[in-house]
């Protein structure tokens, strides 16, 4: 379950403990921002802890907010404990990586979600149990259609086994 303290920004010691691990505070800023989203429970960056590490570092906020903005991997909205990223690459897509996109918006209870250019794009359960993301291509065509499920690669994914990945991970809960 979501709590009011998962949601608020890092504190100034976990904050000053990450940047002490960083000696180069302005080109270590990369990794200080990865240690950070890493140690947030919601693997996020909220934007009080962007300005604190602007601060603290002596980099400006707008080229902080440039290396969160063009890293796909940063986040800046709170994400689940659990993540599922299905591939939607051309091997992928011919193979059902669309229907295994709305098998996890209907396991979620959402609605089809797109980006403005008609493309599938992620979103988050309202309770953060899981997150679920697509990529251009995971470079595993020969496996399609593939999905992830917290990193660990599944290949020739059915609806089935697509349903079983998602209720084990219901079964671990918040773990």
């Amino acid at each position: 379950m979501l709590t009011e303290a998962d949601s608020r920004p890092l504190t100034r010691e976990v904050v000053d403990a990450v940047i002490a691990r960083h000696p180069d505070r302005t080109g270590d800023v990369l990794g200080i921002l990865e240690e950070l989203q890493e140690a947030h429970p919601l693997k996020y960056l909220p934007q009080a802890t962007l300005e604190l590490v602007a601060s603290l570092t002596g980099v400006a906020r707008a080229q902080v907010f440039s290396v969160v903005t063009f890293y796909a991997f940063f986040n800046l909205k709170p994400q689940g404990r659990h993540t599922v990223t299905v591939c939607r690459g051309t091997a992928c897509h011919t193979r059902g990586s669309k229907a295994l996109l709305t098998t996890l918006e209907h396991a979620a209870g959402v609605q089809h979600v797109e980006d403005e250019d008609g493309t599938a794009t992620s979103f988050t359960t309202p309770d953060h149990h899981l997150t679920v993301r697509t990529v251009a291509c995971f470079g595993q065509c020969a496996l399609a259609p593939v999905v992830t499920v917290d990193h660990a690669i599944y290949g020739r994914v059915t609806d089935h086994k697509l349903r079983k990945l998602v209720a084990a991970l219901e079964e671990r809960g918040g773990a």
